[in-house]
């Protein structure tokens, strides 16, 4: 066992000392490892932004309470009396100004693109005052706070970035209502940053919603009064409502764009993929081929087959732990931090996020990347072993 390990890196050594006399071919290879985990890592990085954008937006002791039955906000619909029901509600957390509970509306409003002038669902969300103590992430950034009654928006800075016709002053048609742009805000990186806000009361005649709400923005006196609170409302016989801690909430809504990154970005590099196996492929029976005389020789001194496998894939697996390094690094390099927006289909509005390249999605690259030397290394690794030691030798 120990002389076949001895042999395996001795035989180990001497491939990758040739390594230089098949420069050009070997590094061909590396880099078609790294297109693959560079294309792979930056994809994945779509939804991980994403969803982390929507995940911390949740504080573990704020609640967002629906309609029964309903799972978006788009799809809730809440009676001015059931949202009053809900704020008196037990387990609420009491400030000064009385319970900490916003009963809020969503609409999307058509604002173009900066990168592309196109049009873009921008979610326009009316909130009452409790809102600034629920969400205590919020903070105003640039002018004031919107006055209550008044055609005022505070924009989110993410949006002021990626939409256009939202700085600071701008006057802007919805609704029937023109409004003022009167301050840009910042939430931690979390949604609230993708939205523009306004007064509640001023949205709901403007979009014709009544006394109307869609949602109840909660926060609890701790996260373990979330049983208590969700009991008392499902049990009340005034009510039908889902109660659902927004973390929770947000993870839900990023299910679906993850599912269709995920599903792209393996297909993408499964193609690819298949592509850099054969490179190498071509790759190593190269170097199989110019070691032929090497190989023969080592045998006919004893050296067992076993010792030649394990060279061949040695330098496949350096080759592509070099690419997917490589390419991992690139894609950190290039896409961790970018700013861009995309629609959440479940509430078809937009969201402003930043790529987000993570250690373990470099790992999976770089996973990847060995499953691709493995492949492409075990066959030329089992014909250099098969070498017929009489007839290589006569190359000599």
């Amino acid at each position: 066992m120990l002389r076949s390990i001895a042999q395996a890196g001795v035989v180990t050594l001497l491939n990758l000392r040739s390594m230089g006399q098949r420069l050009g071919a070997s590094m061909a290879a590396a880099l078609g490892v790294a297109g693959v985990v560079g294309v792979f890592v930056a994809v994945l990085s779509i939804g991980e932004g994403f969803r982390a954008t929507l995940v911390k937006t949740g504080a573990p002791d704020a609640v967002v309470v629906f309609r029964g039955g309903t799972d978006t906000e788009m799809n809730s619909i809440l009676g001015l009396e059931q949202t009053r029901i809900i704020a008196d509600a037990p387990g609420v957390r009491r400030g000064a100004d009385g319970a900490l509970a916003s009963a809020e509306l969503f609409v999307v409003v058509d604002v173009p693109k900066r990168s592309t002038g196109t049009e873009a669902n921008v979610p326009l969300r009316g909130v009452q005052p409790p809102a600034f103590a629920v969400h205590d992430r919020v903070r105003i950034v640039e002018g004031r706070r919107f006055e209550t009654g008044r055609n005022e928006i505070i924009v989110g800075a993410a949006a002021a970035r990626q939409f256009a016709g939202l700085d600071l002053g701008s006057s802007l048609g919805w609704g029937g209502n023109k409004w003022t742009v009167v301050g840009v805000f910042e939430a931690a990186g979390t949604i609230a940053e993708s939205e523009v806000w306004c007064d509640a009361g001023v949205l709901q005649p403007a979009y014709r919603r009544g006394e109307s709400f869609q949602s109840v923005y909660v926060r609890l006196e701790s996260p373990d009064a979330f049983s208590r609170f969700k009991d008392a409302l499902t049990a009340d016989p005034r009510l039908d409502v889902r109660v659902i801690r927004e973390s929770e909430y947000w993870e839900e809504q990023s299910r679906m764009l993850r599912g269709v990154v995920q599903g792209l970005g393996s297909l993408v590099a499964t193609l690819m993929g298949i592509g850099a196996v054969f490179g190498a492929l071509n790759t190593m029976y190269s170097a199989v081929a110019a070691r032929t005389r090497e190989i023969a020789t080592l045998r006919a001194l004893g050296f067992g087959g076993a010792a030649v496998v394990v060279s061949v894939l040695a330098e496949s697996l350096l080759l592509s732990l070099l690419g997917g390094a490589t390419g991992g690094s690139i894609a950190y390099l290039a896409f961790n931090g970018y700013q861009t927006s995309t629609m959440n289909w479940q509430s078809f509005s937009q969201v402003a996020f930043a790529f987000r390249v993570t250690p373990a999605l470099i790992l999976q690259g770089i996973g990847a990347s060995i499953l691709m030397g493995l492949v492409g290394g075990v066959f030329p690794a089992i014909r250099a072993a098969r070498l017929p030691i009489a007839t290589a030798l006569r190359e000599l």
